[in-house]
């Protein structure tokens, strides 16, 4: 079997395509040509700078062409890049970089200002590259990338130390629940575990060898992923991999801010056969956007709406599938260290349940003595997952001991995440132990809850936290979204409710309504915030 690095397939698809659309946004073509002399001439001036093998590039970019570019290039020159959450402050950044041992940052220009006085806490960043916008020039003490990849550069660009299997690719993970950690994915493994350059709904089975893909290209038509969702989390990102491994064209929205409208508009603009976006926080408003427009959109040519990292409901998968009837849903479960462990498909008149997943073919359940859990025993367990796996946490040893766990002889990812297995061998997703509420002695996962309230016809979209209870030592408190067009939702309404489909001693008694839950572009919560946010209107102290 082949070693793979990523450079090595896109350049073999470059070099039989050079026409074909790699990345678009909005009126933007960057052609597969472009895409590979792009990249040639930014990985040139990265080595040119001082940088050498391994060096850590940040990507500090909203959703465009340049961010694979910047990816593209620091493959080429054995280089590792990093994501960065441009949601993220100064404290938060500079904790990354450093943490990182960022070498490079392309960014926006509009983030100049707050980079600005971060710069003298960064020494160890050779080379800052801003991509310019409108109203927002490139900085003096920064390079312009349009200058640099307008540069004519050797071509197919290596660096004297090559390129190897063992390159990284960091993904930065869990700003949420502490300091953002890395998660180190050495190419070759992660090349394999999404699909070692195959596409099972295309029929496309995994490469042989790199240059085998040129070979491959006229067999089919080429596809178009729109990736909805943020190319720095690794659902967008894994994704626009994937398809570029086969040669197709990523698309970005033209707009920073989420509309439904304007997705629904650049899927059929673009004739895009599939959609990525994250769960519920993108898939409420886009059922929103149909049903008030029924018969705007022709959506004949959709193949495929994916979404992986957040719940999604069976009743949102139907209303989504009524509009585009040659669509299925490709649900997965999974996180930025563990890939795979779980998938569901929902076609039309077969929707998958909310947060039922058939494990993974390298999957299984373990209880927390290193059991394996027996599909109808009504045992929780922790889900893991063996084969491709990432190396470690960056420069964290302890962390990376917790996650990565020796068990039955094999190395498993066990991520934090539990579940029950169903006596048909699916599972029944119960949520993170990290935010587990324990009330009255029993252990409560607010995602159960979460999705419970989110089938109430007055429910947008709900968190569920515990506060503090001097009798229970904590008690459940919904915090909930209402819909707008419908009367706001009263406590007993919705304790009542959930009831009706959980145990009674997991429904909320506590309500508190808020205007939005506020998730982030990649459809997660901060359970933190929305903790204190609970304890604030209720008065309560922590």
């Amino acid at each position: 079997m082949s070693a793979w690095t990523f450079a090595d397939v896109w350049e073999a698809i470059a070099a039989r395509q050079p026409d074909k659309p790699a990345l678009i946004q909005g009126d933007r073509i960057v052609t597969w040509g472009q895409f590979d002399a792009h990249a040639d001439a930014l990985a040139a001036h990265l080595v040119a700078s001082g940088l050498t093998s391994d060096a850590k590039v940040a990507a500090y970019l909203y959703n465009g062409p340049e961010y694979l570019e910047t990816y593209y290039a620091a493959f080429k020159a054995g280089m590792a890049p990093i994501n960065t959450n441009y949601r993220y402050g100064g404290d938060e950044l500079t904790y990354l970089f450093d943490n990182a041992d960022a070498q490079a940052v392309v960014f926006h220009a509009g983030f100049a200002e707050t980079l600005e006085p971060l710069r003298a806490k960064l020494p160890q960043v050779k080379r800052w590259i801003s991509v310019a916008e409108p109203g927002h020039p490139a900085p003096a003490w920064a390079d312009d990338y349009e200058t640099i990849v307008a540069t004519q550069s050797p071509h197919p660009f290596k660096a004297p130390w090559g390129r190897t299997p063992d390159d990284l690719v960091l993904l930065y993970t869990g700003g949420t629940t502490g300091m953002p950690k890395g998660v180190m994915w050495r190419q070759d493994d992660l090349f394999n575990v999404i699909g070692a350059g195959g596409h099972a709904m295309m029929g496309l089975p995994p490469l042989e060898r790199p240059e085998d893909v040129g070979d491959r290209l006229p067999t089919y038509e080429q596809p178009t992923t729109l990736v909805c969702c943020p190319l720095m989390h690794g659902t967008g990102q894994f994704s626009a991999f994937i398809t570029l491994n086969i040669g197709g064209a990523v698309a970005s929205l033209p707009s920073r801010q989420f509309s439904a409208m304007e997705l629904w508009d650049e899927a059929v603009r673009l004739h895009a056969d599939n959609i990525v976006i994250v769960g519920l926080a993108f898939s409420t408003p886009m059922l929103e956007a149909l049903e008030a427009n029924p018969d705007r959109w022709d959506l004949s040519h959709v193949k495929a709406m994916s979404s992986s990292g957040s719940m999604w409901s069976q009743e949102n998968k139907r209303g989504l599938l009524s509009y585009a009837r040659n669509a299925m849903i490709m649900d997965s479960f999974g996180s930025s260290e563990a890939v795979g462990l779980g998938a569901s498909a929902s076609a039309p008149g077969a929707e998958a349940a909310t947060a039922a997943f058939m494990l993974g073919p390298n999957c299984s359940v373990f209880t927390e003595d290193g059991r394996r859990v027996e599909p109808g025993s009504g045992e929780r367990g922790l889900v893991a997952v063996c084969g491709f796996l990432p190396t470690g946490y960056y420069k964290d040893p302890e962390k990376s001991a917790k996650t990565f766990r020796n068990m039955d002889g094999q190395r498993w990812s066990v991520p934090g995440d539990w579940a029950e297995v169903n006596l048909d061998g699916t599972l029944k997703l119960l949520g993170r132990g990290s935010q587990c509420i324990n009330t009255g002695g029993e252990k409560v996962f607010p995602e159960e809850v979460e999705e419970a309230l989110k089938t109430h016809p007055s429910v947008r979209d709900a968190v569920v936290v515990g506060i503090p209870d001097a009798r229970f030592g904590e008690r459940i408190c919904a915090v909930v979204e209402p819909d707008p067009s419908v009367p706001a939702p009263t406590l007993e309404e919705m304790s009542g409710h959930v009831k009706t489909r959980l145990a009674a001693y997991k429904a909320p008694r506590e309500l508190v309504v808020v205007e939005s839950i506020g998730r982030a572009p990649n459809g997660k919560v901060d359970y933190k915030a929305s903790r204190e946010r609970a304890l604030a209107a209720l008065g309560v102290s922590a």
